[in-house]
Formats: structure tokens, C-alpha cells, sequence
């Protein structure tokens, strides 16, 4: 059996200050870039990442894979027309050429475009519209996919992460092709079943490290086991402007109706999604109590700044913070912050070299969701401690084997508090991404991660603490707080 593959993987956070242009996509920051043709097979292969996954499934079935074209840009803003259409035509070109009696798609399920709000669901029905009404279409998305009825209408199967942060995206790639097994079995499409829930679930509040999604989540796998389904839950992302935004609960079989009703019963129940999160210098207050009594380090989430929600991860709310509490002063060099983009001050650290003082003014006052920028840029005397090209391979559970380039990165130092600066944008999911500037996580008291959840698959193990701060950002934690144009009225903006 011959299977085109294919992915195309974008988060959109409508609200963002910065947009995905065909740039962003070959930039290789958060993701591979951009790469067509037996190269990407080759270099995705031992990636975890959906495809991967797929891919591993394929050679024990002995399917013969076509490759075709994969990238990936770091969330932000609208993917440019340009861009959208770029990717598209790529796949595209080679669906005309045919030859191939499935189509794989690895995709996030949260992209919007500048000229259209379902890029996924768009994307599946150009291909469907050329192949036909017969030939399998499967994909894998995102757990923060905004799942739409025409993805589910054009697609035969679709298959979601089980975890977040994500250390089942090569998994995933597996559930891929087990429905697609499925399918073939039948000889044509299972009972699909879907319910949407009617309210926003905070990005801070979907983690299945934690309750109540972890049990859902292990409830789903059980609803699975009992009526032979195959279920996805989405939790979608909250800060997409579309009318389809909003978790939803699907799933093939015959049997699918009466297990996605169970699931949806026990998901949907609102007051459980309820998470603390407090100011920044709160944040840090309590930070600074606890690291003076643990052993092992606090750990700080500077949510609204999330660089893996649509954040350019250049704001100082927590910095000042730091600074205002004196962090550094009581626990000296044991506070660190990262990774904070500022490519003209990690080149004005290089410049200047290993152990000299710059003095310059780092961050950025970016326009948020409340109308007011966040905080101005600091200002002051900063130390070079520690200098990187910016080229690290992760080792975490989330990307694990993914080498990412960040260009020029350094660390540096002010009143005793350690800042990574970072000439590429990157949430701070790793400890590779502290390590590779001399920084040890392990030895700090306080850490603070530009992140929202991803970073507890490598940071949690080590943390004796993991707070959530709200600093001024583009990345609204409560998806109340921002501007909704689009969004379906049956949809409220909280649980």
C-alpha cells in the first residue's frame, strides 16, 4: 500500500502581536523547517512528533511511504495568505501527480489564516476534492485543536494527543495509523460521534499532569477499552477568533454514539477547570519564601508571555518583578529567567565577549489584549556570564531528539539574577535550553519559564514548586479577558 505524507503545523493565537509569514516557517525554531522529499522522512524519523510515529507503524506494516512536504512555524498570529498558500500548493502539487491510495496528514488543527479562519479543514477538502470521496484521508492533530465540523466531515479519521504537555506526539502518529487500519478493515469510513462543549477551558487548566484532565484523560482509554472506539478529546486553544473555537469530544466505531456521550458527561462539567494563578510579584514573593526552605528549585510560569501560545517571549513583568523583590540578592546566583528574545542584545553580548558588562536596556513593551502595552524594556548593567550559537538537541520527554537553532544566545547577569537571552523564539519546555548557556536547573532555587504547561514534562520532575504568574503579555491565562469578534454565541468565554 502506498500512503502520501505530509504535515503542516501551525497554532494561532488570533490576538498575537506578530504574524506567521513563509519566513516563520523556515526558520527552524520551534519546529523543523520547512522540508520536501525523502530528506523530511529521513530527518523526522526519530523526532517525537506525530509523523514519526506514523512512520514507524508504516515500516512494521511494510506500507511504502511517498513523502511529500512538513513545516512548522512557532505559534503567533495569523499565518500570512502567502504563506497558507505556499505549504498548500506544495501538497497539492503532489496530489495531482497521484499514485498513492492514502493520504497521512500531520497537522495541528489550530491554524487560522489572514483569509481564512479553518486552514486544516480547508486544507483536507482541496485534497478531498482532488482524490475523491473514497480514498482514506487520516490525520493526526494537536490536543489544542479547535476541531472543526469540516475536518471532521472531509477527513475518514482523526486522531488527537492524549497528554499535555505533549509527550505522546509520535503516539499519536501510532492512533493515526490504527484508525487508518481500521478503516481499511471496514472498506469504508467508521460512526463518527462528536459533542462540542460549550465553554473556553484556560490553557493554565489543561494539564494532564494535573486534575481534572489526567483523570479524563485515563477515562477516555477506558471508555475505549469498553467499546472498541477509538475517542479523542480536544481542549482547543483558547485564544483563537474563529466560531469554532471550543473543546470538543469525537470518536469512531459502532459503538461511538454511547461513548462519546459518556465522555462528554464527564468532561464537560464546568466548576472542576477552576486554577490558581497569581500576580507576579506574588509570584516571585512566594517564590523567594520557598526557595529559602527547599532544596530543590521553585519553578515560575510566566504564562502570558508564552512564546508556545502566541507570545513573543519578550516581555519583562517577571523580570521586574525579580528585580523589585530583590531575588537575586537573597538567593544569589540561583535565580534564573528564560529564555527572553532579544536578538540585538545577545549580539551586543557576543560583540562585547565572555565577562565584560554591557550596559543596554533588554525586552520589549509589546501591545496586549488588554489595549495597554506590557512592561517597558529594563534598563542597566548586565554581566556576560556565559555565551551559545544557539544549536541545542533537546532531551526532555516533549521533543525529544529535535535540534533547534536560536542563533546567537546569551546569559546574563544584574543584580544577581540570571537572564538567557535568546536570539530565536523558543518556549522554554527544556532543560537543554538553560543547560546550553552553563545553566543547571537542578542547582537553582528560583526558575522562571516563559511556558504555560509544556515545561512540567522536564521541569516538574526537579521542581519542589510550580507557580503560575500572570505578567502583562499578549497570551491571555483567562480567555474571558480577551476581545472575542467571531466566537460562536453558544460559547462562553468560561467554565
Amino acid at each position: 500500500m502506498k500512503i502520501y505524507v505530509a504535515g503542516y503545523q501551525h497554532e494561532t493565537n488570533t490576538f498575537a502581536p506578530t504574524k506567521a509569514d513563509w519566513a516563520a516557517f523556515n526558520r527552524g525554531e520551534s519546529f523543523p523547517a520547512f522540508i520536501k522529499g525523502q530528506p523530511m522522512l529521513d530527518s523526522l524519523r526519530d523526532v517525537n512528533i506525530p509523523i514519526a510515529g506514523f512512520m514507524e507503524v508504516a515500516r512494521l506494516e511494510r506500507w511504502q511511504l511517498l513523502p511529500g512536504s512538513w513545516c512548522g512555524a512557532i505559534p503567533s498570529a495569523h499565518v500570512t495568505r502567502d504563506a497558507f498558500e505556499r505549504i498548500s500548493d506544495s501538497i497539492l502539487t503532489d496530489i495531482r501527480v497521484g499514485g498513492f491510495d492514502v493520504v497521512y496528514l500531520d497537522l495541528h488543527g489550530a491554524a487560522v489564516a489572514e483569509h481564512l479562519d479553518d486552514t486544516e479543514g480547508e486544507l483536507i477538502a482541496r485534497i478531498r476534492a482532488i482524490v475523491g470521496p473514497n480514498l482514506p484521508i487520516v490525520a493526526s492533530l494537536d490536543l489544542h485543536a479547535n476541531v472543526t465540523h469540516r475536518m471532521l466531515a472531509q477527513a475518514d479519521a482523526l486522531a488527537s494527543y492524549r497528554t499535555y504537555p505533549h509527550v505522546d506526539m509520535a503516539k499519536t502518529g501510532e492512533l493515526a495509523a490504527k484508525l487508518l487500519k481500521r478503516r481499511l478493515q471496514r472498506g469504508k469510513k467508521e460512526s463518527l460521534a462528536y459533542r462540542r462543549l460549550p465553554y473556553l477551558i484556560p490553557l493554565n487548566a489543561q494539564s494532564t499532569w494535573l486534575e481534572p484532565a489526567k483523570s479524563r484523560y485515563a477515562e477516555l482509554a477506558d471508555l475505549d477499552r469498553e467499546f472498541d472506539t477509538v475517542l479523542s478529546f480536544c481542549m482547543a486553544f483558547p485564544a483563537s477568533d474563529i466560531e469554532e473555537c471550543a473543546p470538543m469530544v469525537w470518536g469512531y466505531g459502532d459503538r461511538a454514539e454511547a461513548a462519546v456521550q459518556r465522555l462528554y458527561k464527564n468532561v464537560s462539567e464546568p466548576t472542576q477547570w477552576a486554577l490558581e494563578m497569581l500576580s507576579a510579584r506574588d509570584a516571585v514573593e512566594r517564590a523567594c519564601l520557598l526557595g529559602e526552605t527547599n532544596e530543590k528549585p521553585v519553578v515560575i510560569a510566566d504564562t502570558q508571555d508564552n512564546p508556545g501560545a502566541g507570545g513573543d517571549s519578550n516581555t519583562t513583568g517577571l523580570l521586574r518583578a525579580l528585580l523589585e523583590k530583590g531575588a537575586g540578592k537573597r538567593l544569589p546566583g540561583k535565580v534564573a529567567l528564560g529564555l527572553l528574545f532579544d536578538s540585538a542584545t545577545a549580539t551586543m553580548a557576543h560583540e562585547a565577549g565572555l565577562g565584560a558588562t554591557i550596559t543596554t536596556a533588554i525586552g520589549t513593551a509589546v501591545p496586549t489584549f488588554t489595549g495597554q502595552p506590557s512592561d517597558p524594556p529594563v534598563q542597566g548593567s548586565f554581566k556576560v556570564k556565559a555565551l551559545s550559537d544557539g544549536k541545542v538537541t533537546l532531551k526532555g520527554p516533549m521533543m525529544t531528539g529535535s535540534t533547534i537553532a536560536l542563533g546567537p544566545c546569551a546569559l546574563l547577569e544584574i543584580e544577581g539574577v540570571l537572564v538567557a537571552v535568546a536570539s530565536g523564539k523558543k518556549q522554554l519546555l527544556d532543560r537543554e535550553l538553560f543547560r546550553m548557556l552553563g545553566v543547571h536547573p537542578e542547582t537553582m532555587k528560583v526558575l522562571v519559564v516563559k511556558s504555560s504547561n509544556h515545561f512540567r514534562a522536564d521541569f516538574t520532575p526537579i521542581a519542589s514548586h510550580i507557580l503560575v504568574a500572570k505578567a502583562a503579555g499578549p497570551m491571555a491565562a483567562d480567555p474571558a479577558d480577551l476581545p472575542w469578534t467571531k466566537l460562536a454565541k453558544t460559547t462562553r468565554t468560561r467554565p
